[in-house]
C-alpha cells in the first residue's frame, strides 16, 4: 500500500507540474550569474525580471503569464551550451534570451540550430554571431563594428592620432579589437599595440607596462566591469594617464566611479543606455518607469546600464511571441521578423544579417559615450 500511495503521489505530481507549465509561457534564460561575468548577468537577470513581472500584470501573453527559467551558465562557455540544451529539451523553453558574453553565445549557437529554437541575445558583440548563417538569432545589441561605425565621426573631433588596445583574449575583446582598428585606420589613426587578457585576470601589470612605454595617445579597452575596476586602479598606481576609452557597453560607469574613485576619472565609454539623462533616450517615459521600478526593488542605480538589455530582451520576446499567435519555436522565430516597438536604447526590429537564406535578425541601437568627469557621469562636449 506505501509504495502504491507513493507511486500515486509521484503521477499526480508529474501532473499537476504539466499542468502549470501549460498555463503559462516559458522563456530560457542563459546568464552567468556566477564567474567572471556574474555581476553583469544578475543585473541583465533581474531587469528581464522586472519586464515579465509588467507584461504578466497586463494579463500576461496570449492569456497566459510568462515563466523566466533562469539558468546559470557560469561564465563558461561549455557550460553555456549545456545549460542551452537542458533549457530546450529538459525544460521545453520555446525561446531563450542570453548568454551575455561572445563566447558563450556562440556557443550556444550551434544548439539553437540543432533543436531549432530561437534565442533573443541581448549583450554579445562579436559580429560572428550574426554572420555565421544561423537563423535562430536575433540581437538587440550592437556588434563592435556597428558600435565602431557609430564612434567613427567622433575620431577626429577627440584628435585621436595612435590607438593601443587592451582587451579579452575572447571572441568578444578581439573582435573589437579588430572592428575599431580597421575604422581607426580607415580614419587614418595609427593603429599600435593590441594586447589581451584573460577573463579571469586580476594582474594586468605587464600589459599595461607595455602600454605605458608606448608612444600611442589613447587606449581602447574592451573588458567587463570588475576587470575595469582592477585596471584604472593599476593604472593610477604606475601613473599610466592618456587617455581611457572602454567599449562593449557592459562598462557600468557608475560601479566603477564607486570602486575605482579618482583612479577612473576621465575615463571615457561606449555605451548604449543614458539613464543619466532620461530625457535624451527614444523614450523618456518608459526610461523613468523601469528606473523607478529598479530603485523600488532596492537595486542600486548602477545596475541599470545592464539590466535594461534584459527588460528589453523580454519585451521582444514578448512581442514576437504575440505575434506569433502561438509559443512554438517555428512560430516565434518568424515572428521575430515583425517585432516594432521602441526599446529603452532606441527602435527594436530586426534586419537581416548574415549569408542568404540563413540570416539572422540585428536590431541597430543608439550608441552614446559618455565620461567620467569630477566622480559622475558627464556628456562630452565636443
Amino acid at each position: 500500500m506505501p509504495s502504491r500511495f507513493t507511486l500515486t503521489t509521484a503521477i499526480l505530481l508529474v501532473l499537476a507540474g504539466t499542468a502549470a507549465r501549460a498555463d503559462t509561457i516559458r522563456i530560457g534564460v542563459n546568464e552567468p550569474l556566477t564567474g567572471a561575468f556574474a555581476a553583469s548577468g544578475t543585473y541583465v537577470v533581474n531587469g528581464a525580471r522586472i519586464a515579465a513581472d509588467e507584461i504578466n500584470a497586463k494579463g500576461g501573453v496570449l492569456g497566459k503569464k510568462l515563466e523566466l527559467v533562469i539558468e546559470d551558465n557560469k561564465s563558461n562557455p561549455t557550460e553555456a551550451a549545456a545549460v542551452a540544451e537542458k533549457l530546450i529539451t529538459s525544460d521545453k523553453t520555446p525561446v531563450m534570451m542570453g548568454a551575455w558574453g561572445s563566447s558563450l553565445t556562440l556557443a550556444v549557437m550551434p544548439k539553437l540550430a540543432e533543436y531549432e529554437v530561437p534565442m533573443l541575445v541581448e549583450t554579445s558583440s562579436s559580429g560572428k554571431i550574426t554572420t555565421s548563417g544561423n537563423p535562430y538569432v536575433f540581437r538587440i545589441s550592437p556588434p563592435s563594428a556597428l558600435e565602431a561605425e557609430t564612434f567613427a565621426p567622433t575620431v577626429a573631433k577627440l584628435g585621436l592620432k595612435k590607438v593601443d588596445f587592451l582587451v579579452l583574449n575572447n571572441d568578444f575583446g578581439r573582435g573589437a579589437a579588430a572592428d575599431f582598428g580597421k575604422m581607426l585606420k580607415e580614419k587614418g589613426v595609427t593603429v599600435g599595440l593590441v594586447e589581451t587578457m584573460d577573463q579571469g585576470a586580476q594582474d594586468m601589470s605587464a600589459q599595461l607596462a607595455k602600454l605605458k612605454a608606448s608612444d600611442s595617445d589613447t587606449i581602447m579597452i574592451t573588458s567587463a566591469v570588475d576587470q575595469l575596476v582592477l585596471l584604472f586602479k593599476q593604472m593610477s598606481a604606475i601613473g599610466l594617464k592618456k587617455r581611457v576609452i572602454t567599449t562593449g557597453g557592459s562598462q557600468n560607469p557608475d560601479q566603477i566611479i564607486a570602486q575605482a574613485g579618482s583612479a577612473a576619472e576621465g575615463t571615457m565609454h561606449l555605451t548604449t543606455f543614458l539613464p543619466w539623462l532620461p530625457e535624451k533616450t527614444p523614450d523618456p517615459k518608459a526610461t523613468e518607469g523601469f528606473i523607478s521600478e529598479w530603485k523600488k526593488r532596492g537595486f542600486q542605480f548602477a545596475g541599470v546600464t545592464e539590466s535594461f538589455r534584459g527588460y528589453d530582451g523580454i519585451r521582444a520576446i514578448a512581442q514576437a511571441i504575440e505575434k506569433a499567435g502561438s509559443a512554438e519555436p517555428a512560430s516565434i522565430t518568424k515572428a521575430f521578423w515583425s517585432v516594432d516597438f521602441t526599446g529603452l536604447n532606441g527602435p527594436i526590429r530586426f534586419a537581416k544579417s548574415g549569408p542568404a537564406g540563413k540570416e539572422s535578425g540585428q536590431s541597430k541601437p543608439d550608441v552614446y559615450l559618455i565620461e567620467i568627469r569630477d566622480g559622475r557621469v558627464a556628456v562630452p562636449t565636443l
